[in-house]
């Protein structure tokens, strides 16, 4: 368990004075020897990626900060899902965290998303850890959601309680191949084959399969204040540049029993916070809770030969709001090097590519009245959080309600620089093949095909001074 860490709870002032401070410290530590000049003009805002619940933090903590200005009650409830989060879980019966699997992926939250940043792919002969395969067969299921395999359900469990056997195991090659950018300078990039193998039972035909890294859980409190009308208005043409379009994923709210935006997961097939603990929680972990009260494994043949002792739910609805809460007041960490002249050209790069198009810098959240401190905040997430077409290099080829076999949801790069430090490793995209921020960007297609063609027409300089930038965020 991490030690919870208070944080100082700057007023406005203490906050001008502060970034003045960084903003005056960057100039003189980051000289411009000959950087190309940009006519971009650095605010003070611009560093605050998460508006007043920004952290300044750039080291391997960035991304375990509690909100500056958290009130005492959601920082006692912040730290009760901090320990729930860091908790391995066990078999039942148990006296301490009962209720692991028959079947689950893996057996604490945070062996998964590392540091409260993104997972990864197994290394060669590692087992799967942080990374997930989502499965489905052609049709949808009552709510118009992917159509669960039968005898597996909708997300494959490689792991299981002892004498239960596991649904199958995965195997992962990749395929490298060498390409150019249009000043001749070459780059790879390695492109994943996923195999189901060992299944306990023959898979029928035609399953679908998604991989899926753990993704990043801070800022997702400030993601979910953003109004729906907000996000809607970027929809369609709303992006202002043509040929993409942003389209919402509506999924499906077991809590209120409508269709609801979708925002969470890399599709958006979530539409809340609390939504995507208890299905993670489930899935991931075989957790039952109030959401979801019956195991994933239910009706096929391991369950039945498992001995479940569990009365009711193993996870609580106080539990289970803690697990939220935990994400939900997780800070952002700040931009840095916002006043170097080459990291301002990068950013006006970003959008002369149009990348901004779909990762847009800018959004304002609503009013939260259970979480006051995320309320009407300008922040940086530098996504939409709508689905795009990715183009058939990226394709799952597996529709998620609205989404489509090549859509994706536009992931925020907020915390992108940090990730390394924050994580041990980069590893981009929604199944992590990408091992660095360009390779990430030569894989985009469909909607992104201009922009990248974009970047790959950049000279040498431009491009690193575009990564700076990224880096920055």
């Amino acid at each position: 368990m991490r030690c919870y860490k208070p944080t100082l709870r700057y007023t406005p002032v203490l906050w001008c004075m502060l970034l003045s401070f960084i903003l005056v410290f960057a100039s003189c530590t980051n000289p411009a020897s000959n950087a190309p000049a940009s006519p971009a003009t650095p605010t003070a805002n611009e560093a605050l990626s998460g508006g007043t619940e920004t952290v300044f933090d750039d080291g391997v903590d960035a991304f375990t900060q509690v909100l500056p200005n958290i009130s005492d009650a959601n920082a006692a409830m912040h730290e009760r899902g901090d320990f729930l989060f860091e908790s391995q879980f066990v078999p039942a019966p148990a006296s301490v965290n009962p209720g692991l699997g028959p079947l689950f992926n893996s057996d604490q939250c945070s062996s998964c998303h590392i540091n409260d940043g993104s997972g990864r792919p197994p290394l060669a002969d590692e087992q799967l850890n942080s990374m997930l395969f989502r499965i489905s067969i052609p049709g949808t299921d009552p709510h118009g959601g992917p159509n669960p395999v039968p005898g597996f359900g909708g997300q494959l469990q490689q792991r299981s309680v002892f004498g239960v056997p596991a649904e199958a195991q995965v195997q992962i090659s990749y395929s490298t191949t060498t390409h150019s950018f249009d000043d001749g300078t070459t780059y790879q990039l390695s492109a994943p084959t996923y195999s189901l193998v060992n299944p306990y039972i023959p898979l029928p035909a035609g399953v679908m399969v998604s991989p899926r890294i753990a993704p990043p859980v801070f800022g997702l409190g400030l993601l979910e204040s953003i109004p729906d009308s907000e996000i809607l208005n970027h929809a369609g043409a709303g992006s202002g540049v043509p040929g993409i379009s942003g389209t919402p994923n509506w999924v499906w709210d077991q809590t209120s029993q409508t269709m609801r935006l979708g925002r969470f997961g890399w599709k958006a097939g979530q539409p809340s916070l609390i939504q995507q603990a208890a299905g993670a929680l489930k899935e991931d972990m075989g957790l039952t809770n109030p959401i979801f009260p019956i195991e994933s494994c239910h009706g096929q043949i391991q369950f039945q030969a498992a001995v479940d002792s569990a009365q009711g739910p193993e996870i609580s609805a106080d539990q289970l709001r803690d697990f939220a809460g935990y994400a939900q007041t997780l800070a952002v960490p700040a931009r840095r090097n916002v006043n170097d002249p080459i990291v301002q050209h990068g950013e006006l790069l970003f959008k002369q590519a149009q990348c901004s198009a779909c990762h847009t810098p800018t959004m304002t959240t609503g009013e939260n009245p259970a979480l006051p401190e995320l309320s009407n905040q300008t922040i940086h997430p530098y996504t939409d959080l709508l689905l795009h077409d990715m183009g058939p290099g990226l394709a799952d080829n597996r529709p998620e309600f609205s989404a489509d076999g090549q859509q994706w949801r536009t992931p925020p790069l907020w915390g992108l620089g940090l990730t390394q430090i924050a994580t041990g490793t980069i590893r981009l995209l929604h199944d992590g093949r990408a091992h660095s921020i360009m390779e990430a960007i030569m894989w985009h297609g469909g909607e992104a095909e201009n922009a990248k063609n974009y970047v790959s027409a950049m000279s040498a300089s431009d491009r690193e001074a575009l990564i700076k930038f990224l880096e920055s965020l």
